[in-house]
């Protein structure tokens, strides 16, 4: 891999596992010095070790990105570290699947604030240390969920509308300040995010071809790098959803057959999990 991270600190949410853990291995190839942040240290601890095994540099910061002074904190402690920050990769997410009138409300606040608050106050927080450098990035992981509704994840799917949004309004805001806001928009992802809870996943969701952490961590990647308002995966999957969005009636006609193919998906998921369980 290219070693166009050189000389950057990159801090990555989320990164204990999935998607977070790949962008941080692959920022560490690039040449970047890499902060991963979540939750779990024990896991957050690994991902690091295994960065520094393979010659890369990272350091573990666990933190609840919940909670607004954990992220001033936290940013303070990186910088403090690392001499600055460079990239911010908004990646850590929450969901609770189901009809939103069968899911406690501390559920749905939960995902609000992990998915959508997060990312707003960790950026405005970082936006300093940004501008010290001479410029930037920041790359907030939505989701194809934030391009077309949801049913079954509507709180999710809002709330990744509403990254998608801010997202894109702040670009415009920064526009000129060498600091590049980005959005990464993946379909379903073979991780535990979605696989550890497959029986509570909508058929609609398998209906589409499935990505791997590393094909959306290549894509954060590129954003970081070259500074594109949004990158899509899979790139039809993307095609459809908006125009679905624009077209509500070809979205209904076709959600029964989507449905009826993801079902037969889901269930040859199930079935590989049930093998390799084995």
């Amino acid at each position: 891999m290219a070693q166009r991270f050189v000389g950057k600190v990159v801090v990555v949410t989320g990164a204990s596992s999935g998607i977070g853990a790949a962008a941080a291995q692959q920022f560490a190839r690039a040449g970047a010095t890499v902060a991963v942040v979540a939750r779990t240290t024990d896991t957050l601890e690994r991902v690091a070790a295994e960065i520094a095994a393979s010659g890369g540099t990272a350091r573990a910061f666990p933190t609840d990105v919940s909670v607004p002074t954990a992220c001033a904190a936290l940013l303070r402690s990186i910088a403090e570290a690392f001499g600055g920050i460079d990239i911010l990769v908004n990646n850590a997410g929450a969901n609770k699947r189901g009809a939103v009138e069968h899911r406690e409300v501390n559920d749905l606040i939960n995902i609000v604030r992990v998915n959508l608050i997060a990312p707003i106050v960790l950026t405005r927080l970082a936006l300093p240390y940004l501008r010290q450098r001479g410029g930037g990035a920041i790359v907030n992981v939505a989701s194809i969920a934030g391009q077309i509704p949801l049913p079954e994840e509507a709180t999710y799917s809002a709330t990744k509308f509403g990254l998608r949004a801010f997202s894109f309004a702040l670009r415009e805001e920064l526009a000129g300040s060498k600091i590049t806001v980005s959005a990464v928009s993946p379909g379903p992802v073979d991780t535990a995010f979605i696989m550890s809870e497959i029986d509570e996943v909508p058929n609609l969701v398998f209906a589409n071809p499935m990505s791997s952490a590393d094909d959306v961590a290549r894509l954060i990647l590129d954003c970081a790098a070259d500074g594109r308002r949004e990158r899509t995966i899979p790139l039809m999957t993307g095609i459809m959803a908006r125009v679905g969005n624009l077209v509500p009636a070809l979205r209904r006609a076709l959600v029964p057959v989507l449905e009826k193919r993801g079902r037969v998906a889901k269930d040859k998921y199930i079935a590989r999990r049930r093998a390799a369980a084995k």
